[in-house]
This record gives structure tokens, C-alpha cells and sequence, in this order.
């Protein structure tokens, strides 16, 4: 390593051109995937895409399925205090994060990640010290260890505007102080109205200037923070995590010359990285648009060839014997009723183009789709297609269940991964926010609302009956059960938007704690309401029946066994039935009619 600016260039040269070897036989470059997986993914070709080359997308709508299947919302975030005696406080924060949340845009973020995690097959996460961690677009990466990305150097490649330039002097960007060899207001005059990602890209021409920054994240030697080294084995065998921020201007020669506008060491390293379907010693796992790969090009392959087909087919020929005909006869625009005429014996005959192989690729065009689907869990019953007629219901409701399993799974992935974002970067900005005291409008649902009214009840029915005693007088039970009758009517008249405050330092000793519960996030609601009103009519068929244990335990046990949570019936009783008064039964029941007296 000569020095960082050499470093750069030939490292994101190799990253594009240098396969690694995953295993014998097998070499994977990370930055083809990326470009065939976005190429796919939105209906274009390697080899470039005109009119002449349908494309059949049969990648996106799989894809979008395991965007669905597999993300889970905000509300699935659950924050709580871990402490058996502040847990009473788990409310507040529950109900705080809910809008916290929806302020600084955590759904966007989980939408970003979910989309990384299933088209690339990885998900790279960045602390950027602000609340919301930001989901690194893959292709923005100029280099990367394409066996372990966290193991190796990682390296950003940013196009940046002038003006968005300039915010980054508050990070100290283009400062000598801070191992700068040039400025902010240096680079921009130099920069050029043009835009490049990547080096195998042409140059796209933009209206405003724009500067490529590379930024550096890695373990390098002590002297690459130095501009004095000269063989100090002190520095040369010191290694350290640092950052370093670099761009590149144009030559006369033809070369680029580099500019340090920022370098440092870091504390940690600000990446995290989550892999979908991991694939030892290769930087990313099987990608959802990777897998498939393979019935995309044939499912197009077969597409090409039926429109050749259709393009051959749609051509009207003629052949005739008669070498001379074309010269005496008109053949382009011929009106109707037009005699056209031939030599005796070679008449004009129509040639048949029609193509029986066209069925052939029709049907491979089927069995690569129905392949896609089945390596995606995509299968009709979750993609929302129509079954084929005469499926029984139940093989489509098994076949949607079984199809799930598997997004099911990599969510929970997900939501583990989750857990550890939160824990190491969210929480510690929510809780200093939460020090400095909040207060904000929640909408509380009915068993929040029943919680709050219960507890209120108790409290101020506690505190007037304290105030009586207190003041010398007598207090009745009937009393007290209509006051608490009031408290809870003037409670409800609040409705489900509620003010609440959280006091200045009251969770200073609070440890906040995070759990993702992306339980039942899938559910069918149709099929599970069919289980409820079923369940529903056993029920009133003989309700006593629940207040036999054992029975009530098989209840719950049918309960679980069809993804319902479990009932507690150890306060359940039947109401005794209601006698009718007998002033009622009296009147029901007929007069009965007069005897007529017999004559003596």
C-alpha cells in the first residue's frame, strides 16, 4: 500500500473485474450480482434491451410477494421497561415510541431493509449518528471483502452536490486540523456537470455539478494519519479503525489526483449487516432476484423466440413458378376485385408460415414460471391467483400455510436483527429524549382503555373514601359502587385520544428493553374468523361444558392447534337461568273456560 489514494483505485478496479472462489467450480462477483439483480428486476437485459426483445418480468411479482410476506410495521416494535418494579412504566414508552417512530420514519427504514435483504440477499445497515440508521444501497459501494463485507474495508462511493458539500463542514469535512489537503470550496470549483457510479459506466451528463466522494471505512496502518512517514516501524506495524474521506480531480495527463478532505480514527465500526440464506465465504446470501436467475434468461429466452415466430407468422407469402409474374403483375396494394395474371400451368399460391412449435415454448414459458414460483414459496394460493378448478379448499388453505413457513422464517431473522439495532443504536437517542420529559397525543386502544379506566376507578374511589373517613362521616357500599360508576362514565366521555405526559428524568433509572413481535403478522383473517364462528356455535351448543377442567384444557389445546391464542376459563360460570315471575305465568297461561252447571 502506497497510499490511500492508490489503494482506492485499484481496489475498486479489482472489486469489478476480480471474481472470488466460493467453492471448486463456483466464482461469484459481487458487483455482477448487483447489476443482474437490478437489470432483472426491472425488466431489462445484459446484453441490453430494445423492442425486438420481450422481456417476461417473472421477478418482480415474486419479489413484491416477499416484500409483503416478510416486512412487519411499527407496531410490531414493542419497547418495555426490563425492571420488576418501574415494568408499570412500559406503557408510557410503548405508547412514546409508537409516535416516535412514525415521526423520524422507522417504517421507511424497515421497508428499505426488508426490499436489500430479499433482492440482494443481504441487508447492510449504517450507524450514522442520528436517530434513524440509514440502509446502505449496495450498488453505492465502490469496494467491499466480497467473502465478509464487516471483515474488510468498506468503501462508499457518493455523489454529492455543492450544496450538499458544504453541510458536511460541520463533520469537520475539508479542515486541515482534520488531515485535509484541500477544501470544500476547492473541490466544488473543480467539479464537472456529470454524474458516474461506478467505473465501467459511462459518465451521465446532469444539470447541476456533482463530486465524487469516497468514503472509508477500515483497519489501516498509524502512518496512513500521517504526512511525515518515512519507514517508522512504529507506525508500520501499528494498525488502527479509521475514516478516511477522499475525492478525485482530472489531470492534464490524463491521470486523477487525490484530495483528502477528512481523516481520523473511529471508535467502532458504524456498519451492520444481515444475510438472507447465507452462503459460506461469500459476502452476500442467496438473493430473492438471484435464485432467480435461472428461469428469468429462459423464460425470455422463450419469449425472443415466439416473437420471432409471430413476426414469421404474421408475414403473407406467395410462391409461383412463373419467373416473369412479379414483372406483369402489381403484388403491393392491390385493390379488390384485382385480376392478377400467370402463364398456364404455374399459378400463385399462398405459403404457409404457421409454426406448430410455438405451443412448445408456450409451455416452457409455464414450467419455468411455475418453477420460479416454486423456488420463491410464491405459490396461487398467496400470490392471489385463481386455483385451478377443482381444487379442494382445503389443499389451497394447506398450500398457503406451507408457502408462508418460509417468509415466516426469514422474518423472524428480521426481527432478531431488529432487536440489535434498537439495542445498540435507538434506544440510547430515545432515552435521552425521554429524560428531558414529553408530553403528546396517543390514541389508546379499547384494552388500554379499560386498563387506565380501571386503575383510575380504583385510585380516586380510594381517595374519597379516605376523605369521608378522614371527615368524620359514614360511607355506604351502595355509595361507592355508584361512584365508581361515575368515574368510569366521565372517564369513557374522553374517547381513544388521550394527552400523555411523561415528567422530566422518570426513567433515569429505567433500563428500556426491546422485543419484536411479529407473531400471527401473516395471519389469514378469512380463514381465521371461519375457526371463530366455528369455535363460536361449539360453544353455544352446551356451554357448561367449559367448566369441566379437562374439558376446558382440550379446548385450549384445539385453540392453539389452529394458531388461536388460549382462553383462561377459571373465572368462566354460567348465569343461572331466569325464573318468570308468576304474575308472568298467569298471564301466559290460558283461562280456563267455565263448566256449565248441569241440571238436576
Amino acid at each position: 500500500m502506497k497510499d490511500i489514494f492508490s489503494y482506492i483505485k485499484e481496489e475498486e478496479s479489482s472489486y469489478q473485474t476480480i471474481p472470488v472462489q466460493v467453492s471448486e467450480g463456483w466464482e461469484w462477483s459481487m458487483w455482477k450480482h448487483l447489476k443482474l439483480t437490478i437489470l432483472y428486476k426491472n425488466f431489462q437485459l445484459e446484453t441490453g434491451k430494445n423492442d425486438n426483445k420481450p422481456v417476461k418480468n417473472i421477478t418482480l411479482p415474486i419479489l413484491r410477494l416477499q416484500y409483503r410476506s416478510e416486512g412487519f410495521d411499527i407496531k410490531d416494535i414493542v419497547l418495555f421497561v426490563n425492571s420488576s418494579k418501574n415494568y408499570f412504566k412500559s406503557f408510557l414508552i410503548k405508547k412514546y415510541h409508537e409516535k416516535w417512530a412514525r415521526k423520524n420514519e422507522i417504517d421507511t427504514f424497515i421497508d428499505e431493509m426488508v426490499e436489500s435483504y430479499v433482492d440482494y440477499g443481504g441487508a447492510l445497515v449504517k450507524n450514522i449518528n442520528k436517530i434513524k440508521p440509514e440502509v446502505v444501497p449496495l450498488q453505492r459501494l465502490a469496494f467491499c471483502d466480497q467473502t465478509d463485507i464487516l471483515s474488510g474495508t468498506i468503501c462508499e462511493k457518493h455523489n454529492y452536490s455543492p450544496d450538499q458539500l458544504k453541510e458536511m463542514e460541520n463533520k469537520h469535512w475539508g479542515d486541515k486540523k482534520y488531515g485535509a489537503t484541500g477544501t470544500i470550496d476547492d473541490v466544488i470549483r473543480i467539479s464537472k456537470n456529470k454524474k458516474k457510479e461506478n467505473n465501467s459506466m459511462k459518465e451521465s451528463r446532469t444539470p447541476n455539478k456533482y463530486i465524487e466522494v469516497y468514503e472509508v471505512h477500515g483497519m489501516f496502518p498509524e502512518w496512513c494519519l500521517t504526512d511525515d512517514y518515512s519507514g517508522n516501524e512504529e507506525y508500520e506495524n501499528k494498525y488502527t479503525r479509521q475514516l478516511h474521506i477522499i475525492t478525485f480531480y482530472p489531470t492534464e495527463e490524463g491521470d486523477k489526483k487525490g484530495i483528502c478532505l477528512y481523516k481520523g480514527k473511529e471508535k467502532e465500526h458504524p456498519y451492520k449487516l444481515i444475510l438472507r440464506d447465507k452462503i459460506y465465504n461469500r459476502a452476500l446470501g442467496m438473493g430473492g432476484a438471484e435464485e432467480l436467475f435461472e428461469a428469468q434468461v429462459w423464460t425470455t429466452y422463450d419469449a425472443i423466440r415466439i416473437k420471432g415466430m409471430l413476426d414469421a407468422v404474421s408475414k403473407i407469402l406467395y410462391q409461383t413458378a412463373d419467373e416473369s409474374f412479379a414483372n406483369r403483375n402489381k403484388t403491393d396494394n392491390l385493390d379488390h376485385g384485382e385480376i392478377l395474371v400467370h402463364k398456364e400451368g404455374k399459378p400463385l399460391t399462398q405459403i404457409n408460415t404457421y409454426s406448430p412449435n410455438i405451443a412448445l415454448f408456450e409451455r416452457s414459458i409455464n414450467d419455468w414460471e411455475i418453477h420460479a414460483r416454486m423456488i420463491g414459496a410464491a405459490q396461487e394460493a398467496i400470490m392471489g391467483d385463481q386455483p385451478p378448478s377443482g381444487t379442494p379448499f382445503k389443499s389451497v388453505e394447506f398450500q398457503a400455510t406451507e408457502s408462508h413457513s418460509l417468509h415466516e422464517y426469514r422474518k423472524g431473522k428480521l426481527a432478531t436483527f431488529i432487536d440489535e439495532i434498537y439495542r445498540d443504536w435507538v434506544i440510547p437517542y430515545l432515552s435521552r429524549e425521554i429524560m428531558e420529559g414529553q408530553e403528546f397525543l396517543a390514541e389508546l386502544d379499547l384494552e388500554e382503555l379499560q386498563a387506565i379506566s380501571d386503575t383510575l376507578v380504583v385510585n380516586e374511589t380510594n381517595k374519597m373514601i379516605k376523605d369521608r373517613i378522614l371527615n368524620g362521616e359514614l360511607i355506604y357500599p351502595d355509595e361507592i359502587d355508584k361512584y365508581k360508576q361515575i368515574v368510569k362514565d366521565e372517564f369513557a366521555k374522553g374517547g381513544s385520544k388521550r394527552f400523555i405526559e411523561i415528567i422530566k428524568d422518570e426513567f433515569k433509572n429505567a433500563p428500556i428493553d426491546v422485543y419484536v413481535n411479529i407473531v400471527g403478522k401473516q395471519k389469514n383473517l378469512a380463514g381465521i374468523v371461519d375457526k371463530l364462528t366455528n369455535i363460536f356455535k361449539t360453544i353455544m351448543v352446551n356451554p357448561a361444558i367449559l367448566q369441566n377442567p379437562p374439558m376446558a384444557k382440550l379446548f385450549n389445546s384445539i385453540l392453539e392447534a389452529s394458531g388461536l391464542d388460549s382462553i383462561d376459563f377459571s373465572g368462566f360460570k354460567i348465569p343461572p337461568p331466569t325464573l318468570p315471575k308468576v304474575a308472568e305465568i298467569q298471564q301466559a297461561e290460558p283461562a280456563m273456560p267455565a263448566i256449565p252447571a248441569m241440571a238436576m
